[in-house]
Order: C-alpha cells, then structure tokens, then sequence
C-alpha cells in the first residue's frame, strides 16, 4: 500500500498533470464567460437579425416519427458562435502578447583574412596561422 501511495504522489507531482489540472479548471471558466458572452449578447443580435426565428421549434413528421431539426440547427449556430467568439478573443490576445522580433545577436567570432579560420572577434593575431590582424 506504501508503494502505491508513493507511486500515486511521484504521479500527481509531475508537473503536467498539475498544468492539465490547472488547463482544466481554467477552460471550465472561460467556457463559462464565452458561453454567457454568446448567449447573452451574440445570440440576441443574431435573432433581431433573423426576424426573432427560434430554429428549436423547427419540426417534421415522417411515418409517425417528430425529427426536431431545428435544435440541430441552432446546435450548429451556437457552435459557429462559440468558435468565432473564441477566434475573436485568442486574436486579441496574441496582438496583445506579440513580441518585438529580437535584433540579431553582434557576432563574437569572425574569418582571418589569411587561413579562413574561425577566431574570436577581439584577435589581433591568428591562433591558427599567427598572421598579424587589422584592426
């Protein structure tokens, strides 16, 4: 019983299960805010544009069976919604987070004129050849 409980913590102690726990609980409150952020604000602006349409009503009869369409339908449109919403915030996000593109790094070594070998930047003489270098 020791052995699995110490194997049980070596596990839970891993850092990405930790950061999968921590993924976890923060995608449940962010679904939380994109889903109030559809629901309350785009799906509104959506039924004024369609004239008020509530596509879950949306029905019809074969042979005696009911197939609600509509609620396909409107599953359909409120994921649409939801992955544009989600779009739309990653895109302000990354333009938040860009970074600068870094400048190059000054080179610390350069070429001797004389046996095209590697040096340092700073050499005044070759170690390879002895040349004397200019400065």
């Amino acid at each position: 019983m020791k052995k699995f409980l110490s194997e049980f913590k070596a596990f839970i102690s891993r850092g990405n299960v930790v950061d999968l726990a921590v993924g976890v609980i923060i995608g449940g409150a962010f679904t939380a805010i994109v889903n109030s952020l559809v629901n309350d604000l785009v799906t509104p602006l959506l039924g004024l544009i369609t004239g008020g349409t509530d596509f879950t009503s949306l029905t019809f009869g074969f042979r005696g069976a009911q197939f609600a369409y509509g609620s396909f339908i409107s599953a359909i449109i409120n994921f649409l919604l939801i992955a544009l919403v989600l779009f739309c915030i990653i895109k302000v996000i990354n333009t938040l987070h860009r970074e600068k593109e870094e400048e190059p790094a000054a080179p610390t070594t350069k070429i001797c004129p004389y046996c095209k070998s590697e040096i340092d930047i700073d050499a005044t003489r070759c170690p390879h050849c002895t040349s004397q270098l200019d400065k």
